[in-house]
Parts: structure tokens; C-alpha cells; sequence
């Protein structure tokens, strides 16, 4: 059996950018920013960011582009998938994506610019829960601190 599986929580780089394809369906795609964080052999803290292409279609879509800004947090789990075009020079291109399968907001108020944070501001309508049902998280994300030693492969039960 084969796995093609991503799970990301990471913050938009961008607005989401909506378009409807000649069907009719709709496709958002946006920049996803993850970071990480340790601790190198002299004792300095070192981080790295990386940055994934990010693609939705039908209502996902819809609601991602209505909802999510530059700044916004989210948890997407999907699948990679890469496609290939050729350029005008005529050199072909690359682009590896990953594929929303399902998705959840952020805490509430954690959203960059231009997402509701006060109940006065917020849409009338209830908050749409992405594809699975999911309870509004109201503390904020566990942080994981890798700065622990290296983990023994031999101490893991499977």
C-alpha cells in the first residue's frame, strides 16, 4: 500500500487567490509559511522557514477565500501532487502542490489582517467548519520544543 499524505499548520504568506475554472468549479491557492526550530551542537538557537504552494477547489475554495487572509492560521491535511507545463521558452516547468482533502481555521483572533476578531465584526452567519466537523479551538496551538536530545529509535514501542 502507498501513502501520499501532508498535514501543515503554517500562516498564508498572501490572500488567497480565487478563480473559477471554465466548469464553474472554484480553485483557491495560497502560500502556506511553516517554520522550525532548534537548538545546533554550540548551543545556538537556529530556525528555518519553509513555504508550500497551496491549492482548494469546489466549496473549500469558496470558504478559504472568504474567511482567510494574509496572516491567517491554518491546519491543512492533503495530498502532494506535481505538474508540469511548458514554458513560452519553450523549457519545462515544475510545480509541486499540495491538495486540500480537508482543512481548520485557527484559533479565533489569531488571523492576520483582515479576518474577524471581535464578535462585532464577524459575519452573522455561523463560522463554517471546513470539510470534517471540527470543535472552535479557543486556546492557543501546543508549541513542540525539539531542543531535547536526539530521540533513541530503540525506545519507540513499534
Amino acid at each position: 500500500m502507498y501513502l501520499n499524505k501532508v498535514y501543515l499548520i503554517g500562516n498564508l504568506t498572501q490572500d488567497p487567490e480565487f478563480k473559477a475554472l471554465p466548469s464553474g468549479s472554484s480553485v483557491s491557492s495560497f502560500s502556506l509559511a511553516t517554520n522550525r526550530t532548534w537548538v545546533d551542537k554550540q548551543g545556538q538557537k537556529q530556525e528555518t522557514a519553509e513555504y508550500h504552494n497551496v491549492v482548494a477547489y469546489g466549496k473549500q475554495a469558496d470558504t478559504i477565500s472568504q474567511y482567510l487572509r494574509k496572516g491567517s492560521l491554518i491546519l491543512v491535511e492533503g495530498r502532494l501532487q506535481t505538474r508540469s507545463w511548458e514554458a513560452q521558452d519553450g523549457q519545462k516547468k515544475y510545480r509541486t502542490e499540495i491538495i486540500i482533502e480537508s482543512f481548520q481555521f485557527g484559533p479565533k483572533g489569531s488571523s492576520g489582517a483582515g479576518a474577524p476578531s471581535s464578535p462585532a465584526s464577524r459575519p452573522s452567519t455561523p463560522r463554517p467548519t471546513a470539510s470534517k466537523p471540527v470543535a472552535d479551538i479557543q486556546e492557543e496551538l501546543p508549541t513542540v520544543n525539539l531542543d531535547e536530545d536526539e530521540i533513541d529509535l530503540e525506545e519507540i514501542p513499534f
